[in-house]
């Protein structure tokens, strides 16, 4: 009998989420296997001009339909910014932030959708009827947690205010997720989970992206419990972020930007953490053995992702660890 093709869940934020991604797409499509479930993170939702955005969830569709401004990162390729001008205009908005016309397009439809009584869910699974996607997405919960940041003089901003409008140059003290705590993963993730047999940690920022998805009551039990392996990629090479903000993130909560102390932040599952493997890039295989003295299995591999191809080799080396 032929071997049953791997279920696989990804738990993904950011760009290094939307291009981990594309590469677990990719590999799963040679391994004729079934599409993967990704939970996305969605602490960097917030409302704005009377619209709610949800940036993660919006890069990593855009990025499987194919039509994601890859030179800028976020947001829609050729998209103009004529609304947002008006808005400018008025005074409204916040006049750091960009709203794309195209990119807006999906916050109203969104919007009007929460507003009919349509659950995040639910409005993600009827996005996801526009484009063949090949992957089925899952916010990690139906709660509004947007993150929040303490800078030093003690005031609190919204992430994407501390990101967008500072570049993330006022130094955080501490990460928030109001009312976390009372939230539940949205309905399917933990089911994934326990069905799954491999769990992936894309590359994204361990504090803003996959922080806030461990932080939802039942998502890190769920990894604890599964019988699936679970398996991390590294977002440092060569002691430094490949993209973003992790290494101002990381301090904040102890953790020294490296790839030996991004996998002892998680932690290994035989000792209440939840890896059982993670990826190193080459750069940092002097690392690995710190990374097994912690109790997880170290694997080497090229981490740099490219293009698709370089992706899915990520998303396969993932999936032979």
């Amino acid at each position: 009998m032929p071997n049953p093709q791997p279920r696989i869940v990804v738990l993904a934020g950011g760009v290094g989420g939307s291009k981990f991604t594309l590469g677990v797409r990719a590999a799963l499509r040679r391994l004729e296997a079934p599409e993967a479930t990704v939970v996305v993170n969605t602490g960097d939702d917030l409302w704005l001009s009377g619209v709610r955005l949800q940036p993660d969830v919006d890069s990593i569709t855009y990025a499987l339909a194919g039509v994601n401004d890859t030179v800028r990162g976020w947001g829609r390729a050729g998209d103009t910014e004529r609304v947002n001008e008006e808005l400018q205009a008025w005074g409204a908005g916040w006049p750091w932030f960009t709203l794309g016309d195209l990119d807006l397009g999906t916050h109203l439809a969104r919007t009007g959708w929460l507003r009919e009584g349509l659950t995040p869910t639910e409005v993600l699974g009827r996005m996801a009827e526009r484009w063949p996607l090949g992957i089925r997405l899952l916010p990690m919960t139906d709660s509004e947690v947007d993150t929040h940041v303490r800078v030093e003089d003690g005031r609190r901003l919204h992430f994407q205010e501390w990101w967008t409008r500072y570049r993330a140059a006022l130094t955080p003290t501490r990460f928030e997720n109001p009312g976390i705590s009372d939230a539940t993963p949205a309905p399917g993730v933990v089911e994934a989970i326990a069905e799954a047999d491999v769990v992936l940690l894309a590359p994204s920022n361990p504090v803003v992206s996959i922080g806030p998805i461990l932080a939802v009551p039942g998502i890190r039990e769920a990894l604890r419990s599964t019988s699936a392996r679970v398996v991390g990629v590294s977002p440092i090479i060569g002691g430094r972020v490949v993209r973003g903000m992790a290494d101002v993130c990381l301090p904040a909560i102890g953790v020294e930007t490296s790839a030996a102390a991004v996998a002892r932040h998680y932690g290994a599952r035989s000792v209440d953490g939840v890896l059982d493997a993670w990826l190193l890039a080459e750069e940092d295989a002097a690392a690995a053995p710190e990374v097994e003295a912690a109790g997880i299995r170290a694997v080497v591999a090229p981490l740099w992702m490219r293009d698709e191809d370089a992706s899915a080799a990520i998303a396969e080396a993932a999936l032979g660890a």
